[in-house]
């Protein structure tokens, strides 16, 4: 599965905004997909990902309350909605896919497919 998220751009703080991960493949049902986001010179950190026919989802702490996250199978696309942002929340945020052989969960090594990155930049 290929996947390419977009929907970044520079926003103030309180403001939403809402990142889009589009999926090319006819398998994308059976992945769970997740976000990720990557602040400069820190380590790429879980943000929140949903299971396969969204019955489970799971946020960050820093996302829980303020961010969610859906999916649409029949269009093969996974939505983050960002309110409330924060300058903290300045990243550049990726979509992965994990096709589930090793669990569901948060951990990098789980996903085994990436997108390229969409800079959200919170400006105060």
């Amino acid at each position: 599965v290929q996947l390419q998220a977009s929907g970044g751009g520079v926003v103030q703080v309180g403001d939403s905004l809402r990142l889009s991960c589009a999926a090319s493949g006819r398998i994308f049902h059976v992945y769970a997909i997740a976000w990720f986001r990557q602040a400069p010179e820190k380590e790429r950190e879980f943000v929140a990902a949903i299971s396969t026919r969204s019955s489970i989802t799971d946020y960050s702490d820093s996302a829980k309350d303020r961010f969610t996250i859906t999916r649409n199978n029949v269009n093969q696309s996974v939505y983050l909605q960002m309110n409330d942002l924060k300058p903290e929340d300045t990243a550049v945020y990726y979509c992965a896919a994990d096709s589930l052989e090793n669990g569901f969960g948060r951990d990098v090594w789980l996903y085994d497919y990436w997108g390229h990155g969409t800079l959200v930049t919170v400006s105060s």
